[in-house]
């Protein structure tokens, strides 16, 4: 039996202010968008979604190692995080392209949105760092509840429960005869693990106190994520 990290599906941020109200109705706003284009159609909405997942920790690593450098001062482990985040949420988006095979139109779309969505939250990092980790915290709140409908989708019987891609079993070190259901059940244990870390940096940039220990589990992953050919 696969061994996944349990993950509290009643986590939720309450917005503490502005900031925070506006940084949950962007994320609904894109929640909406996301549920009017796809759908029921969880493998093109992950390839999409996982495509902008994979740019909040890249921007936010770049950002944190220029401002460490600019202060000479210790980033206090952020940039390793950060790093790994943009790496797990690509591995995400690798394996969701082998379920889903996107379209060369679905294709065109992941290129415009990357672009658009990089450069806004780069700008708003820039601007407001714990607003930035705030909206990624939220962005990870919805990304648990759309893997949670998806497993549903499979349970059900209306997705297919296919045979795991062979990179999501050497990744996320799961067995050979591992599937979808396995893949979608780590994939959210990380995006869980994402949501809790980045509203921990967000309070802890606002000044608040935050409890490392309600951190969710992150599942195991391979230490090469590179497969032999």
């Amino acid at each position: 039996m696969l061994d996944t990290p349990e993950v509290d599906l009643t986590v939720h941020h309450k917005p503490a202010d502005l900031a925070d109200r506006i940084a949950l109705a962007f994320t609904k706003l894109l929640r909406f968008c996301a549920d009017t284009f796809f759908a029921k159609r969880y493998g093109h909405r992950a390839i999409v979604l996982e495509t902008v997942a994979a740019v909040p920790g890249m921007v936010g690593a770049t950002l944190t190692h220029l401002r460490c450098l600019r202060r000479m001062c210790d980033d206090k482990g952020w940039i390793r995080t950060l790093m790994e985040e943009a790496e797990n949420e690509r591995m995400h988006l690798m394996t969701f392209i082998e379920v889903a095979k996107p379209s060369l139109f679905e294709r065109i779309v992941i290129l415009a949105v990357q672009w658009v969505f990089y450069i806004a939250f780069f700008f708003l990092y820039l601007i407001s760092a714990k607003t930035a980790h705030r909206v990624v915290g939220y962005f990870e709140e919805e990304a648990v509840i759309s893997y949670t409908h998806y497993l549903a989708e499979i349970d059900e019987g209306r997705s297919p429960n296919v045979p795991a891609p062979a990179i999501a079993k050497h990744y996320w070190k799961l067995p050979d005869d591992a599937t979808l259901r396995d893949v979608v059940l780590v994939v959210r244990a990380d995006e869980a693990h994402h949501r809790d870390v980045n509203h921990g940096f967000a309070s802890e940039l606002g000044g608040i106190e935050i409890d490392h220990e309600k951190v969710a589990p992150y599942p195991s992953h391979a230490d090469d994520i590179r497969m032999s050919a």
